[in-house]
């Protein structure tokens, strides 16, 4: 072919070539190629740390620090220890101040509040129960304590009792000083336990008296920690409880009932597990 045959022929085609270009370069991707499918995010859940009876929240100080060092939003409101059903509205108007998903975690008599007040709250994914009480619908902490034969009068011998104002007839609560490190916190170290003594928050024995309503954890999905030198809420006592309530997540160790602050990171193992499920 000749040269000048060459170019003729190129110039009819180029018009051509370059329009296919240049549709080429328009079309979106998705009509070039198969979409992409979207990247999905999990957004970290609060954790909201419930403190129990004759304690505040700074017996979560340990397992809070974790969570934060892993990029969780953690809060530990005060929990009034006034009675169940007192606590209870407290923590579930808590509870709808927060958007996004909740692991809820208890412990002690805390964990009676987190049964009632998760009731019906969408945003709870989890709950974590602590050497805490799950409750029956009915039951009462005390009946809670005694499940399985299980001998919880040890702790009540050693209370203080005195009396405040409106009461009612109740009274309230806190373990003597004396007992307070070996049954609170035997394996913790005694320079803390003696100054959590000194600085106990009180109980009411209205809390003693209080039946659980409709319990979260026939709904939301549980775990459960349970110390087998718990000697405020005996080993029997909460192996029932975790059996019935977290239905096989459930870690037994060798701690006393403040297993929060003499094990901080098998207690937060525990919620980064409910966390992340």
């Amino acid at each position: 072919m000749s040269i000048i045959k060459k170019f003729r022929r190129w110039r009819t085609l180029a018009p051509a070539v370059a329009l296919a270009a240049s549709v080429l370069t328009v079309l979106p991707a998705s009509a070039s190629s198969s979409a992409s499918p979207p990247v999905k995010t999990h957004v970290k859940p609060t954790v909201v740390l419930v403190h129990g009876a004759w304690a505040d929240a700074s017996g979560w100080d340990g397992v809070t620090s974790r969570l934060l060092g892993k990029g969780y939003q953690v809060i530990a409101p005060a929990n009034p220890l006034r009675g169940l059903d007192e606590d209870t509205a407290y923590l579930k108007d808590f509870l709808a101040t927060i958007s996004g998903p909740i692991v809820l975690v208890g412990h002690s008599y805390g964990g009676a509040v987190i049964t009632n007040a998760a009731t019906g709250n969408k945003n709870v994914k989890s709950l974590v129960y602590v050497s805490a009480y799950a409750p029956q619908q009915g039951e009462t902490i005390g009946e809670a304590g005694a499940l399985n034969g299980a001998d919880n009068s040890l702790l009540q011998s050693h209370l203080v009792k005195r009396p405040y104002p409106g009461s009612g007839g109740n009274v309230d609560t806190t373990i003597d000083p004396a007992w307070f490190p070996r049954l609170f916190a035997a394996d913790a170290p005694l320079s803390k336990t003696r100054l959590m003594a000194t600085q106990q928050r009180p109980l009411s024995t209205a809390a003693f008296a209080g039946k659980t309503g409709v319990p979260a954890w026939k709904t939301i999905p549980a775990y459960f920690l349970v110390g087998l030198e718990d000697l405020a809420i005996p080993p029997a006592a909460g192996k029932a409880m975790a059996a019935r309530a977290a239905k096989g997540r459930t870690v037994t160790i060798h701690s006393s009932h403040a297993s929060m602050l003499a094990h901080p990171d098998a207690v937060t193992s525990l919620i980064l597990r409910a966390a992340r499920s």
